[in-house]
């Protein structure tokens, strides 16, 4: 069985030719190889040490385990798609919303494992009916409003919990970031929010020495006097090490509210798919639902230990666009080193030492980066929103998504923010299809050009 994990030397295996590119099942000599493996870790660094610290989750077992997923992914794909599987950012709003319900990080981890569950099983349909399942059920006008009012949801927690903590860093780091963003070009564009925490890291240092300690709400809420960067945990954490593990609990309040996070992974699967495939000259399409397949079970697995879901990484993307170098042999290197961090609990302690400010600055744009994915999904789409029937669910489940509107059926039992903002996106988008007129619906095919051919080949 091929496994993906030959590569043939391209060229002599150390500059490729003008114009060239290094092939999935191609590389360069290993020790540069080894380097480019490097380059995608540090292209992965920043989301995924912020996710889990959203999260409140082991920054360390969050970084071992994307490891094991990306492993899993490469073998399932065979090695035909180059990618890292990173923490999602996805679940930062759910995560949110299950700890003031009460839930603990089992509970966290419970209802993210059962979504990796639902995701592994959208894919086996993927792989069997084809793409077009997908987007019978979530239409461009359905995706892009569950994508835009998770994002958005998240709004709340920069304001009330990051922001005032420190909010001159927060403001400076949010200004240093976006410039990052715009300003710097090719790689080091990748890697802004990366560049973000460092600067914040630097900022924070200097205002302590400066400025002494900041009165304000520390990390528990609680307004006292602290240093913003405290490192003391640092000194106390061991070089070597195992992280933390914990098992997952199952409340069906968590559950529901995860749920629909699972349309943003299928999207983005699908997403990084198509990117890769345009990129590599590759058609993709028949391996769409195997790679959202080994997305869940890579999610599956880490949140059985304790660990954050997974997803596939636009960032790395951005690493292949710059080097022309789509090795899926860098991508193993990557887990490798990424394995390593793991094991290393003092790396952790200065992941969870990231000061409320410096996450304040950074979660403006991030959250509002994601929510406006939503609305880039509808541009791509050419979703018209002057037609009522794309209109009004969408306007409905963002208002109440965003507005964390609570509808309650019993004492025990309720709906709210996203899992009731997603389920008023999709059964009203569907059930005003059913009694609308003719002209409404007579939009755009729901295929779209990364999809037919692989839906055509399997019907």
């Amino acid at each position: 069985m091929d496994l993906g994990v030959r590569w043939k030397l391209h060229g002599d295996g150390r500059t490729p030719a003008p114009g060239a590119v290094v092939r999935p099942d191609e590389r360069l000599t290993w020790p540069r190889t080894v380097g480019l493996g490097a380059q995608h870790v540090v292209a992965m660094f920043g989301a995924s040490f912020v996710a889990p610290v959203l999260m409140g989750l082991d920054p360390n077992l969050a970084i071992m385990m994307s490891g094991v997923a990306t492993v899993i992914f490469l073998l399932a794909t065979r090695g035909r798609v180059p990618s890292y599987l990173g923490c999602s950012l996805s679940f930062v709003g759910v995560a949110a919303v299950i700890r003031a319900q009460g839930g603990t990080s089992a509970t966290v981890t419970g209802a993210v494992f059962v979504v990796g569950v639902a995701l592994f099983l959208v894919g086996l349909a993927v792989q069997r009916f084809g793409a077009r399942i997908i987007h019978a059920a979530m239409p461009p006008i359905v995706t892009g409003a569950v994508v835009m009012l998770i994002g958005f949801n998240l709004a709340p927690v920069t304001a009330t919990t990051y922001w005032p903590q420190d909010q001159w860093t927060a403001l400076l780091v949010m200004a240093f970031t976006g410039m990052a963003v715009v300003c710097l070009r090719g790689f080091w564009s990748r890697i802004a929010i990366f560049l973000g925490l460092l600067f914040g890291y630097g900022i924070s240092w200097a205002f302590d020495r400066i400025f002494g300690r900041i009165h304000s709400a520390d990390a528990s809420g609680k307004v006292t006097d602290h240093w913003r960067l405290d490192l003391s945990g640092v000194g106390h954490a061991d070089w070597i090490g195992l992280p933390s593990f914990h098992g997952p609990s199952f409340e069906w309040s968590a559950i529901l509210v995860a749920l629909p996070v699972v349309i943003a992974l299928v999207a983005e699967n699908a997403g990084h798919v198509k990117a890769v495939g345009e990129m590599t000259g590759d058609n993709l399409d028949d391996r769409l639902g195997t790679a959202i397949s080994a997305d869940g079970v890579g999610s599956m697995l880490s949140t059985a230990v304790g660990g954050p879901p997974n997803t596939t990484y636009s960032e790395n993307i951005g690493v292949m666009a710059a080097t022309r170098v789509y090795s899926t042999a860098a991508y193993w290197a990557a887990a490798g080193f990424a394995l390593l961090f793991g094991l290393c609990p003092k790396f952790g302690a200065i992941v969870a030492a990231i000061p409320g400010g410096v996450l304040g600055g950074i979660t403006v744009i991030l959250y509002g980066m994601i929510g406006l994915l939503g609305a880039q999904i509808w541009i791509n789409a050419g979703v018209d929103l002057r037609n009522p029937l794309n209109l009004v669910p969408a306007a409905a489940g963002i208002i109440i998504g965003v507005g964390n509107v609570t509808l309650e059926f019993t004492d025990t039992f309720s709906l709210s923010g996203i899992a009731l903002g997603t389920v008023v996106v999709i059964t009203g988008y569907h059930a005003l299809r059913a009694f609308a007129p003719a002209h409404l619906k007579s939009s755009r095919p729901l295929l779209d050009e990364g999809t037919s051919s692989y839906d055509e080949a399997s019907s």
